[in-house]
């Protein structure tokens, strides 16, 4: 689809936010940008070429080198030149592997969920980043204090449960991402009842395998009660699919078919997806999940974030009977710790009271 070229002020401002406002880096400091061949359709060449050329007129000694898509192990000439760096961006898939853990001990590392300068260049990119770690912060805070949440979308889910105050593996990323569009994952321990499954299973981005997704030729369900999976049900043959599916991915990996470890649903007003979702319904998910237009489950795989998602488009979650999201917009005018962000970021707020 054609874009019209962003302007140099705003690709600068969104590299700023990128480099400065989530970062911190600092000059002098030798920062390398890893960039997915854009062959591979997921990143284009314009964002970090122009990330580089901002780093450099702030003063950092940036190096820019292209990657292929991700694989395991790390190229060791890759994880060379991370060695050798002091800051690591990613604008690439890699980055994205393995993000619970400490890919790049010692060092700040950005993944980037950009795709394109014209993104960059958007309110996704340019939105202060700080606007979006208070926002985070309270939508956690909001979730962490409700004895009830329900979460709801109009295919039927329905599922209540209960957050746990320190549960079991249900941490955040080490890394920071940018931009930020998500709250702190919510451990799924504690959550019981029905979630509809339409369009694909999707992988998380914590491993690589294929086939990377999986068609739902029709909506079906599944069953979890207490963080497990207790049955799917629906049409027979999207049933077996599934089945199938877990089956490939949890013997592929010697993990839990049957875990559902967490789930959140994205923040951001900002983001858009303008490609068509069945090219790629990989890159789609890996772009679309810090929309408030979506929620997303972690499982197969008692961690996090598992390696199958389930995506529900406009998702209702109430907080002890109180809308948070509400058919895929989130709400922030209605809790306390939310408004309060929206006060505190004008810009936050044109944000929202446009989506």
């Amino acid at each position: 689809m054609a874009q019209a070229a962003p302007s140099d002020s705003d690709t600068k401002a969104g590299a700023y936010n990128l480099l400065i406002n989530c970062g911190g880096f600092k000059r002098g400091e030798k920062l390398l940008i890893l960039h997915e061949d854009p062959a591979l359709g997921w990143y284009d060449q314009a964002a970090p070429l122009a990330v580089a050329e901002t780093a450099s007129e702030l003063g950092l000694v940036a190096h820019l080198v292209q990657v292929g898509a991700p694989s395991q192990p790390l190229d060791p000439v890759v994880s060379a030149q991370i060695a050798e760096s002091d800051k690591i961006v990613y604008f690439a898939r890699i980055g994205d592997e393995d993000r619970f853990g400490d890919a790049a001990p010692g060092k700040t590392s950005v993944m980037s969920y950009i795709r394109s300068a014209a993104m960059l260049a958007s309110a996704y990119g340019r939105l202060e980043h700080q606007a979006m770690l208070s926002l985070k912060q309270a939508v956690n805070d909001v979730l962490a204090r409700a004895s009830r949440i329900d979460i709801e979308c109009p295919l039927g889910t329905q599922v209540t449960g209960s957050p746990i105050t320190n549960p079991n593996g249900a941490v955040d990323v080490s890394m920071r991402r940018f931009p930020m569009g998500v709250p702190a994952p919510v451990s799924a321990e504690r959550f019981s009842g029905r979630v509809a499954l339409a369009g694909y299973l999707t992988p998380s981005g914590n491993r690589a395998y294929a086939p990377a997704w999986l068609a739902l030729e029709k909506t079906i369900y599944a069953e979890i009660e207490n963080g497990r999976i207790l049955d799917f049900s629906g049409d027979a043959e999207t049933v077996a699919s599934v089945r199938n599916h877990y089956h490939h991915v949890s013997s592929l990996f010697g993990i839990d078919a049957g875990a559902v470890h967490s789930w959140h649903a994205g923040i951001h007003p900002g983001v858009k997806y303008d490609m068509a979702v069945a090219d790629d319904p990989d890159r789609w998910s890996n772009t679309i999940f810090t929309s408030p237009g979506y929620l997303h489950f972690h499982t197969c795989g008692a961690y996090a974030p598992g390696e199958i998602c389930w995506m529900l488009a406009n998702p209702g979650v109430c907080v002890d009977g109180v809308a948070l999201w509400s058919q895929g917009q989130l709400r922030p005018e209605l809790h306390d710790e939310t408004r309060s962000c929206l006060e505190a970021f004008p810009a936050l707020k044109q944000l929202f009271d446009l989506a």
